[in-house]
């Protein structure tokens, strides 16, 4: 009997989402960032097998929105919650386990859970052990999985549980496609990727990048993509002393993408100032949220 289905991932912010993601399909799709809130877009990753085929979604870190950009991630869990399959609360085994269950609590879901524990490579068993405890007296804590998604330990064990629970069906997708996302929009999410590892605190919350061109040619890929800041000082700070910073940007963005795309990339960057945008739906419509 073939399987498949949808299979969407939710959590609170830098539970580790996208680096299970990643680590369930064998590919870098989703970015990652020690910062809280890197994801803004739902992204979905097909994982195929001989006889099923499982439709990974990866959400924005549930939070409580404070402007109209949380607004329209909040709108992507929403989505989520709506054609899941199956469910899969990750959890960081060393946040608030109040909190967590508050949040998983909220979801109301009424599909198939998983409870999985992530990082479980930085605590001991004891840690273990009382968050398994916690959430198996929780109504939705039917089966939990304790995993670490950055060592890929014990997702062979998290990916039989979610086949378990798989309904049987037909393939949505072409086998051969990896994700229903444009290269285009993972070459802006790469970029983004690269400004949350160059600049610190607040500065990354308030860029995005919108890929204005995509072009490819015989020999590379031509891409420009513009950066937007809410203030000019913010600007400079992208562009840094005589160019710099975004020279560094430039070389290092150009790296993951030549690594994505499997080819030579030219790679041009543009600072535009777009004051307020996170409040927009103008503009957030036009940068893809």
């Amino acid at each position: 009997m073939f399987r498949s289905g949808f299979v969407n991932i939710f959590g609170r912010p830098n539970a580790g989402k996208s680096t299970l993601l990643n680590a369930l399909v064998g590919e870098k799709l989703a970015i990652i960032s020690p910062k809280v809130q890197t994801t803004r877009h739902r992204i979905k990753a097909f994982l195929n097998g001989d006889d099923y085929q499982i439709i990974l979604s990866d959400t924005p870190g549930i939070i409580d929105p404070e402007y109209k950009l949380h607004e329209k991630m909040m709108r992507a869990v929403k989505s989520s919650l709506e054609d899941a399959d199956v469910a899969i609360l990750l959890a960081d085994v060393k946040d608030d386990k109040e909190k967590l269950d508050k949040v998983f609590t909220d979801l109301h879901l009424k599909v198939p859970v998983i409870v999985v524990l992530n990082k479980c490579d930085k605590v001991k068993e004891e840690q273990i052990v009382a968050m398994k405890s916690f959430f198996r007296s929780r109504p939705y804590g039917k089966e939990i999985i304790a995993i670490s998604a950055l060592k890929k330990e014990n997702i062979d064990v998290l990916l039989k549980a979610v086949l378990d629970k798989l309904p049987v069906g037909e393939p949505f997708y072409d086998p051969e496609d990896l994700t229903d996302l444009p290269q285009r929009f993972f070459a802006g999410e790469l970029i983004r990727e690269r400004i949350y590892e160059l600049f610190q605190e607040e500065l990354p919350y308030q860029t995005t990048v919108m890929v204005r061109e995509f072009q490819e040619k015989t020999t590379l890929t031509k891409i420009t993509a513009d950066i937007i800041v809410n203030r000019e000082s913010q600007k400079g700070i992208i562009l840094g002393e005589k160019g710099s910073m975004i020279k560094k940007l430039g070389s290092l963005s150009r790296e993951s993408l030549e690594d994505f795309l499997g080819r030579k990339v030219f790679l041009e960057l543009f600072v535009k100032v777009r004051p307020k945008w996170r409040e927009n739906d103008l503009y957030l419509k036009e940068y893809g949220y």
